[in-house]
């Protein structure tokens, strides 16, 4: 019967390239089999987890990657459902994630779990898919035809930034529709030729690049916590956190940049090169989480002044020094 199990991925997504190309590997991967890919941001994670109810979870496989969730009701529900017959994997690479793993966090009987910080969530399991395909003896050559998109969303995911193809698809991928994105990745052969839908959406990425750091500028607020020598620049944009705090990085020294994207309604945490804030300590704080260098959070501030108030409850954050 396990052979016949429809398996659902649940990814980050709605336009992370690293999300994405985690749908990508797992489709390929399971070929032939029944196979749903759901994309869920941080905000709807414990409501799109909890939704999952299959009529018959032995006959199901569960598959969350590049993505953890916060609710303890959650955790009862997985478990619920792995003691009635389902099959649930995680694979994950977020440094809160895996502290909260660590301190008895996500108390769920996995049927196997991932969890390491050193490769972005697709590549850990491209890893773990090919690793067990070659177990098996299966011929999974689809799945082996995704390893260059792999090592790009490894690349840019971890801001590592070693291959200038990474940040463009990157860019792209947030440019189109979810549904698109993925479709499009899906389609994309070994070489990563880049197809229509992806050549388009390059197209548009300068215009709306440009109007987002309008924005930006118009909203920006710095402030300083004198006692620890940051600076801290609050701005709203509508999507590309990171290139607006990339560009920005030239500008500062020191600095965390606390971006709220009007896209996701969500705080894009990110920080200059030469300061060491652990920001995914830093989103903790507010209840969210990432990487020491790249985070994401939410902050009630209001729509009046909201740089200039989430800038300050930051700043009072890292004054306390809450984040250590």
């Amino acid at each position: 019967m396990g052979s016949a199990r429809r398996v659902t991925v649940v990814s980050h997504g709605p336009n992370c390239l690293d999300g994405l190309t985690c749908a990508v590997v797992a489709a390929r991967y399971f070929a032939g089999r029944r196979f749903e890919p759901t994309f869920s941001s941080n905000n709807e994670i414990d409501s799109t987890l909890q939704a999952y109810a299959p009529t018959d979870p032995g006959e199901e496989e569960l598959w969350v990657t590049d993505i953890s969730w916060r609710d303890g009701a959650t955790d009862l529900h997985l478990s619920a459902l792995v003691e009635a017959g389902l099959e649930l994997y995680w694979i994950d690479h977020h440094k809160t994630a895996i502290d909260r793993r660590r301190q008895g966090g996500f108390n769920v009987p996995f049927t196997d779990v991932v969890l390491d910080d050193r490769y972005a969530a697709s590549r850990l399991l491209f890893n773990y898919l090919k690793d067990r395909a070659a177990k098996r003896g299966e011929s999974r050559p689809g799945l082996l035809a995704t390893e260059n998109l792999v090592l790009l969303a490894d690349d840019v995911d971890r801001w590592v930034l070693s291959d200038p193809r990474s940040r463009e698809l990157g860019l792209a991928v947030r440019a189109m529709s979810q549904e698109q994105a993925y479709r499009a990745l899906l389609a994309m052969d070994s070489n990563i030729t880049y197809t229509r839908e992806i050549r388009e959406a390059l197209q548009r990425v300068e215009q709306e690049l440009q109007r987002t750091l309008t924005l930006a500028l118009s909203t920006r607020h710095v402030e300083e916590v004198r006692s620890r020598g940051l600076v801290v620049v609050a701005a709203e944009c509508d999507g590309y956190a990171g290139e607006i705090a990339d560009r920005w990085s030239k500008d500062f020294r020191n600095a965390v940049f606390v971006l709220y994207d009007h896209r996701g309604s969500a705080i894009s945490l990110r920080r200059t090169p030469d300061c060491s804030v652990d920001l995914s300590r830093l989103a903790a704080v507010f209840g969210g989480g990432g990487h020491p260098a790249a985070a994401g959070c939410q902050i009630e501030a209001g729509k009046e002044k909201r740089a200039q108030r989430i800038g300050r409850k930051v700043c009072d954050a890292l004054s306390e020094e809450l984040d250590r």
